[in-house]
């Protein structure tokens, strides 16, 4: 499916200034989130489609590239070069997690007060840092956080054991200020929060000497959370009601727990399969092999085909990271690199003095058909 232009994905000029880039891609990825579009497929192609074409855009290099040769500059460069690979929704999480968003994300989503009218705690956001082995089967994780809990000694009114808070005369308990005001369209009515009880309704005549009439002190809490399979960075998991406790009796925020990736030795991952580059000599290419290479869960071992060229993939089946709220697994990719010695022996040039006279070593007359077919495969 032929890729739309990226300039139009985000609806700017071709002259648009970064900040314009940036803007339009934030609108985009805030309103087609798989989070606010749960199992909406199409939202999913455009939050994606987005953050491909803001990877492209905010880069430099890479929008001179596509402003002169359009989608086929990309192909094999520094943005696909390392990967022949569809710009998948972990690459699109990671894009939006890298952007700063998240908080955005969520203060536009959440309700500061309950429908009591006493305000709610705070969301408290941990990031979590996992490694490619522990993402690809899941773990379970122990985190001590910091946050605001009940009061023991007011029980989290904020007053003073024996005393109590009395109604507002303000807002008569309602917590609320409302003013009217007329025109010619008609009566209008501007609801804001009471200035005087900050509209919880009730004001607190005696406090609490322990929390100073906040109703919550700090305490440490270890929380144990369960990771499942096939998350990536940008992913997150919500741990309700162990966030701060809200002030003088407001239920408590949640916990975020935001995954990161961290980078590992070997593999490069593509959603929920793996990338390994092996380098094998001249004679392995040629007269093929089976060799040991790593993988997530230890070592295997890999059939390497007689006649085997620099920049193949080879596939090994379910040996990848276990899909997310799914069955199933991805593969490993190997792409095999041939290494040329940089300096030989006598005994090795001599010998390859002697296959430079064999026409079967030398690149047939149709090399230009043979390269289409390597990029192919």
């Amino acid at each position: 499916m032929a890729k739309r232009d990226y300039y139009e994905v985000l609806g700017v000029a071709r002259d648009a200034s970064e900040e314009e880039v940036k803007k339009a891609y934030r609108k985009l990825a805030m309103q087609y989130h798989p989070d606010r579009n749960p199992g909406d497929h199409a939202a999913e192609e455009k939050f994606k489609e987005a953050a491909e074409a803001y990877e492209v855009l905010r880069d430099g290099d890479k929008r001179a590239r596509y402003d002169r040769f359009g989608h086929e500059a990309l192909r094999g460069s520094g943005y696909n070069a390392a990967r022949d690979f569809e710009f998948d929704l972990a690459d699109a999480l990671r894009t939006f997690m890298s952007e700063g968003i998240f908080s955005d994300f969520f203060g536009a989503t959440r309700a500061s007060r309950s429908s009591g009218g006493q305000p709610r705690g705070s969301d408290l956001q941990v990031r979590l840092k996992l490694t490619l082995e522990e993402i690809a089967t899941g773990v379970s994780k122990k985190l001590k956080i910091k946050h605001h809990v009940r009061c023991n000694t007011c029980g989290g009114s904020g007053s003073q054991p024996g005393s109590e808070a009395v109604r507002c005369s303000a807002c008569g308990g309602t917590g609320e200020r409302r003013q009217v005001s007329r025109s010619l369209f008609g009566q209008f009515i501007n609801v804001t929060a009471c200035p005087q009880c900050n509209g919880e309704g009730r004001i607190i005549r005696d406090v609490c000497r322990d929390c100073k009439g906040e109703g919550r002190r700090e305490a440490e809490k270890i929380l144990q959370v369960e990771i499942p399979a096939g998350v990536s960075t940008g992913n997150y998991l919500t741990i309700r009601g162990e966030g701060n406790a809200g002030p003088r009796g407001g239920p408590p925020g949640d916990v975020l727990v935001v995954i990161e990736e961290a980078e590992h030795e070997h593999f490069e991952r593509h959603g929920d399969d793996v990338l390994l580059e092996l380098p094998i000599s001249i004679t392995q290419a040629v007269l093929g092999d089976r060799v040991e290479v790593p993988t997530i869960e230890g070592q295997a071992m890999l059939e390497i085909s007689p006649g085997t060229q620099s920049g193949k993939i080879l596939r090994m089946r379910g040996k990848g990271i276990a899909h997310l709220n799914g069955y199933g697994r991805g593969d490993q990719l190997v792409r095999i690199y041939v290494w040329i010695p940089n300096k030989v022996g006598m005994k090795e040039k001599d010998l390859f003095q002697q296959l430079a006279r064999f026409d079967g070593v030398r690149p047939p007359q149709n090399w230009r058909s043979i390269l289409q077919k390597m990029k192919e495969n």
